[in-house]
C-alpha cells in the first residue's frame, strides 16, 4: 500500500490574542514555563473518515466549527487514538472501529487492502517533531508505515515489507559510525513510543532521536477525553478514589474530595456554578448518605440544599466542564507519563459538543473559564461547538472551520 506522507492545509484558522487573568486572579497565575512544555500544534488528517489532505492547527483553546457531518467528532477521534498510541496502547485499543477511520472513497488494492493516515506536531525544547502514521484497516489491522522527523531529518521510519509477518521494518537515525540502525518492531505498536526501550543514546544520533520521541509522546500522553453525561450524574455514587470519569458520572465523589482540598479552586468552582446554575448558589458540596454513598449538593444560602439530581442537563453538563477546567491530572482520569515531572507535561482536554445543552449564559462563562485557564499554560483544550459565531472573537480562543 503507497504510503506517501504529503498534507497540505485545508480549513481556516481564526486565532485570538491570549486571554487576560480573569479579574481578582493573580499574575503568578500564569505558568511561565508552559511555552517549553511538550504540546500539540498540529494535528493531521491526510486519509482519516471524511477528511482529505487535512492539518488543523491547534493552539491552547481550540475549538472546532462546522455543520454537521462535517467531521469534527472524527478529528477529535483521532487526536484521541493517538493519544492512546502515545501511550503504549494497541491499534486495537486505539481504534476499536478501525473501518470507520477509512475514508468512504477509498478503493482497495489489489491485495484487498485499505487503511488511512494521520499525524501530528508536537512543538517543544526540540522544536517542531512531526509524526506521521499510516494503518491498513483491511483485511487486518496494522501498521503499515510510520515516520518521525525534526528539523528536516527523519529520525524514524517504518515500511511493511512482508505481509505474512507480524512486524515492520524500522530504521532509526543514528549518526555514528553506521548513519542509520535498522530492527524490526511489531506491526500493532507506535514505534515512536518503542524508541526509548531500542536506542541506546550513545552518539549524538541516537540522542536526537530520544529527545525527540519523549517529546512527542509527552505531548499526546496526558489527554482527558470529556463527555459529561447528565443521565449519569444525577445519582448518588460510592466514594471511590476521587478521579473523574471521562462521563462524569462521579462528580459528586469527586467534589467530596476537591472541596477540601484547595479553597481558592473551590471558590472559582462555586463562582463559575453560580453563572451556570438557575437560582441562588452560596456553595456546591457533597454529603455522604446513609448507605455510604455521596452525592452533590447546592447550597442555595437559606438552609435549603438541593441535590445535583434535580438541575437540568445544561446545568449538570456547566457543573461537569467547569470542574474539569479548573482541576488537573491528579484529578482527573488520565494517564500521564509517569516518568516525566508533571510541572514538565501538559494536560489536554478533548470535549466533543463543548456547547451541547448549555444555554447562552452557560456557554459564554464556560468559553471565558476555558480561556482563562488555557492562558495560563495548566492546561489545553481542544473542542468541538455548534455554532462558531457564539465564541467568534472571544479573546484566547482559536476556530478552526471544517467543511466547505
Amino acid at each position: 500500500m503507497s504510503v506517501p506522507f504529503q498534507e497540505r492545509r485545508t480549513v481556516r484558522p481564526v486565532p485570538a490574542p491570549p486571554a487576560p487573568a480573569a479579574p481578582g486572579e493573580p499574575a503568578e497565575a500564569v505558568d511561565p514555563g508552559a511555552r517549553g512544555r511538550p504540546r500539540v500544534t498540529e494535528l493531521r488528517l491526510s486519509a482519516f473518515a471524511g477528511h482529505r489532505r487535512a492539518a488543523l492547527p491547534l493552539g491552547p483553546l481550540t475549538l472546532l466549527a462546522g455543520p454537521s457531518g462535517s467531521g469534527k467528532t472524527s478529528a477529535l477521534r483521532a487526536y484521541e487514538a493517538l493519544a492512546r498510541l502515545g501511550g503504549g496502547a494497541d491499534l486495537g485499543e486505539a481504534f476499536p472501529d478501525p473501518g470507520a477511520c477509512v475514508p468512504e472513497r477509498a478503493r482497495p488494492d489489489a491485495q484487498r487492502r485499505r487503511g488511512f493516515r494521520i499525524g501530528c506536531t508536537a512543538d517543544g525544547p526540540e522544536g517542531p517533531v512531526r509524526l506521521d502514521l499510516a494503518v491498513q484497516a483491511e483485511p487486518e489491522l496494522r501498521v503499515v508505515g510510520e515516520r518521525l522527523s525534526a528539523g528536516g531529518v527523519v529520525l524514524l521510519e517504518t515500511a511493511l515489507r512482508d505481509p505474512g509477518r507480524r512486524r515492520v521494518h524500522a530504521a532509526w537515525h543514528t549518526a555514528g559510525e553506521s548513519t542509520v540502525t535498522r530492527a524490526p518492531l511489531p506491526d500493532d505498536r507506535l514505534g515512536t513510543a518503542l524508541l526509548p526501550l531500542r536506542v541506546a543514546g550513545r552518539t549524538h544520533g541516537q540522542r536526537k532521536v530520544l529527545a525527540a520521541a519523549e517529546q512527542a509522546v509527552v505531548a499526546l500522553r496526558s489527554v482527558f477525553p470529556c463527555d459529561p453525561r447528565p443521565d449519569r450524574m444525577r445519582d448518588a455514587v460510592p466514594v471511590g478514589a476521587g478521579r473523574l470519569l471521562a462521563s462524569c458520572a462521579n462528580l459528586a465523589a469527586v467534589l467530596w474530595r476537591t472541596r477540601a482540598e484547595c479553597a481558592r479552586r473551590h471558590a472559582l468552582f462555586v463562582a463559575a456554578a453560580r453563572a451556570g446554575c438557575a437560582g441562588a448558589v452560596e456553595d456546591v458540596a457533597a454529603e455522604v448518605l446513609g448507605d455510604g454513598t455521596v452525592r452533590g449538593v447546592l447550597d442555595r444560602g437559606d438552609g435549603l440544599r438541593t441535590p445535583l439530581g434535580r438541575l437540568g442537563d445544561g446545568e449538570l453538563r456547566h457543573l461537569a466542564l467547569a470542574l474539569v477546567l479548573l482541576t488537573g491530572p491528579g484529578v482527573l482520569e488520565v494517564d500521564p507519563a509517569g516518568e516525566v515531572p508533571a510541572a514538565l507535561q501538559t494536560l489536554t482536554v478533548l470535549c466533543d459538543g463543548l456547547d451541547r445543552g448549555l444555554d447562552p449564559a452557560q456557554r459564554a462563562e464556560l468559553v471565558g473559564l476555558a480561556a482563562r485557564m488555557c492562558a495560563r499554560g495548566h492546561i489545553r483544550v481542544a473542542g468541538a461547538v455548534s455554532d462558531p459565531a457564539a465564541v467568534a472573537g472571544v479573546d484566547g480562543v482559536t476556530v478552526v472551520h471544517l467543511g466547505p
